[in-house]
């Protein structure tokens, strides 16, 4: 929210540019782009039912779908709502042209879930004034092809993205199929102002869950879908549809008196529909509004004799959830058992500023007030009404020193704190369908980090973080005999480790990229029925991760990249009776591209995954009931894709 030069922030930012998004990659998954940023661990890419399950430091490993404890932006727009979860369906990488990732609480800058930051930022035509056309095919049944379309024509600019995917999937009840707009059209008005609207469409039709298996059953056969009293994937149809609409207006000043003002305003519009892979109350539905406006104001000043940037500002959204919930028979018959409104509306206030104490030394500080309303209405009576409401008032802050000792080198010392409420299905009573859990409580975390960045002449450059972070009343999930999740709070967590980010530019056209995260994920109080989990692990979470990349860029569009990903062993479960082991993978990606007179340029491209075939899960199910903690993943796969821009 504070525009900065790299080497004057005082936190761990990660920033992946558009050549790194799109180079003989499928964006279909985010997991492709952010695989060389340390810290950051995706899950689920297979099962697009449930969604990749994103986690940054160990925040929003905990989540069975979407993302949790992670704020998720897109073009400025919060795809994370009032009650701290998000889903990433909707961001279309396709026109993509930046991804920033803050590694580390931030709720003074976002609020609620603000354990980490993915902020991206899609094309609006006046970098890229071209026609594209694509069209890729793989393993699997994967299809995808592509438009897009940007330009600049007098004070008008535009960027327009569709894309059409349909894949069958790895293991059967797997199939997608998914359409996808992003529109950006700006106006500048002269005198520094300018009027953006954004327009983002989604519909999602079909994609199907295959659910989780027992060890048994992977040793047994990977690719099966198991058929059991209550759990049967392919006779429920089980998957879900979606139908969203996301409109944003977006206006700036970049001359108001003596700073700029940044005003936005947005509007999601979401149909939902799912059915789990269980018999019982496994379908679930709503209709969601969720609106929102936020108005920032910058200025560059002078503090006595010091430079002084500061940013002040006000958040506020609202969302609206008509939820229901139905009991499924194996048979298909339903029976209503929760009809709500869910309606969660936030408020924040914040400040944050950097003052020059010297011409390398910067001191940050931020702080942010936040007010977060709960109210569920309960409209279904045969079971007695479970209306309920809660209000939580959180405070958080932040503060950091920035040494700048060479022109592009810098060491940071920072600290900042960051809450996270529990989500209106976190928010569900074990004891009922639907209602208010009165033994759920905010989450609260405190970050403590140093780190080094820079680079050198001779082409290397490095990116340092140790980090540790406290977590107090850490929400936790667990399933009932039935299969259902809910949540509770454990005692507290501590995340701890070492975050390092190295390039090394050997030639002209080599280039080597390796991201290495070594880190300590644990309970440090978890009193439970079954005993004291304090010192386990985090289940869901691997503990090194070391990702290794060396690309060749030879003559015009001709490159080539080998990839390697190192995943180390993690838990499934809080009692850390489940254990996964840890697994290579080799990714391989060339292509080349020619001019056919012209402006018009095509280009082709092929990538493997998993090159050698190396059995793995895409998804580990974290408390899993009757054992089914996992989801197989693909063995070797091919795609190979053909592109024309003019």
């Amino acid at each position: 929210r504070l525009d900065r030069e790299l080497y004057t922030t005082p936190a761990a930012v990660s920033v992946i540019e558009h050549d790194d998004i799109a180079a003989g990659q499928q964006r279909v998954r985010l997991d492709e782009s952010l695989v060389r940023v340390p810290g950051v661990f995706l899950q689920n890419r297979d099962n697009f039912a449930q969604g990749e399950r994103l986690a940054i430091r160990g925040f929003g490993a905990r989540a069975p779908f979407g993302v949790r404890g992670v704020t998720v932006m897109t073009d400025g727009i919060p795809y994370t709502l009032p009650d701290g979860q998000a889903q990433l369906d909707a961001i279309d990488l396709d026109s993509a042209e930046r991804i920033e990732v803050i590694r580390g609480p931030s709720s003074v800058l976002y609020g609620n879930a603000a354990g980490g930051v993915l902020s991206v930022t899609t094309a609006d035509g006046r970098d890229d004034q071209k026609t594209r056309l694509g069209a890729e095919i793989g393993s699997d049944g994967y299809q995808k092809y592509r438009f897009s379309d940007g330009g600049v024509n007098g004070p008008w600019s535009h960027h327009v993205s569709v894309s059409a995917l349909n894949f069958d999937g790895y293991r059967d009840q797997s199939q997608v199929e998914k359409y996808h707009l992003n529109a950006k059209v700006r106006r500048e008005l002269g005198n520094d102002r300018a009027l953006t609207a954004i327009v983002n469409l989604l519909d999602n039709p079909r994609s199907e869950d295959p659910g989780g298996l027992t060890r048994e059953q992977v040793n047994e056969d990977r690719d099966q879908l198991p058929s059991e009293a209550y759990y049967d994937p392919e006779g429920l149809d089980s998957g879900q549809e979606v139908d969203q609409q996301v409109l944003g207006l977006q206006y700036e000043d970049l001359s108001a008196g003596p700073g700029e003002l940044y005003v936005k305003g947005f509007y999601l519009q979401r149909d939902f529909e799912q059915q789990m892979p269980y018999v019982g109350d496994s379908r679930i539905n709503y209709q969601r509004d969720y609106y929102g406006a936020s108005v920032e104001y910058h200025q560059d000043l002078l503090l006595g004799e010091l430079p002084l940037r500061y940013v002040v500002g006000v958040d506020a959204a609202r969302q609206e959830d008509d939820r229901g919930r139905h009991e499924t028979t194996r048979q298909g018959e339903l029976t209503r058992v929760a009809d709500e409104m869910q309606t969660a509306t936030s408020l924040g206030v914040f400040a944050q500023g950097d003052l020059d104490l010297t011409d390398k030394l910067t001191l940050s500080l931020g702080t942010r007030y936040d007010r977060v309303d709960f109210d569920i209405d309960d409209d279904f009576d045969s079971d007695g009404d479970q209306s309920g409401e809660r209000t939580f008032r959180e405070w958080s802050g932040s503060a950091g020193l920035s040494y700048r000792y060479l022109p592009t080198h810098q060491v940071y010392v920072t600290t900042g704190t960051a809450f996270e409420t529990p989500t209106f299905s976190e928010f569900a009573n074990p004891s009922g369908v639907g209602g208010f859990n009165p033994g759920v409580e905010p989450q609260k975390s405190w970050n403590r980090e140093i780190g080094l960045r820079g680079n050198f002449d001779n082409g290397v450059d490095y990116d340092l973080a140790l980090f540790s972070v406290r977590v107090r009343d850490e929400l936790v999930p667990y399933e009932n005999a039935q299969g259902r999740t809910f949540y509770q709070n454990a005692g507290g967590s501590s995340r701890d480790g070492v975050e390092l980010a190295l390039g090394w530019q050997m030639t002209p056209s080599w280039r080597l990229d390796s991201a290495l995260t070594l880190a300590k994920y644990e309970f440090d109080e978890y009193d439970t029925q079954d005993g004291n989990y304090g010192g386990n692990r985090i289940p869901g979470l691997p503990e090194q991760t070391w990702i290794n990349q060396l690309s060749w860029q030879g003559l015009d569009e001709r490159f080539a990249t080998l990839e390697t990903q190192y995943i180390g062993d993690m838990v499934a479960d809080d009692a850390n009776d489940v254990e996964v082991d840890d697994y290579w993978l080799v990714n391989l990606r060339v292509g080349d591209g020619w001019h056919l007179g012209g402006d018009t340029l095509l280009k082709g491209y092929v990538g493997m995954r998993n090159l050698f075939d190396r059995e793995h899960f895409a998804n580990v199910r974290i408390n899993a009931t009757s054992d089914r903690y996992f989801e197989p993943a693909s063995g070797r796969t091919v795609y190979a894709g053909m592109e024309v821009a003019f």
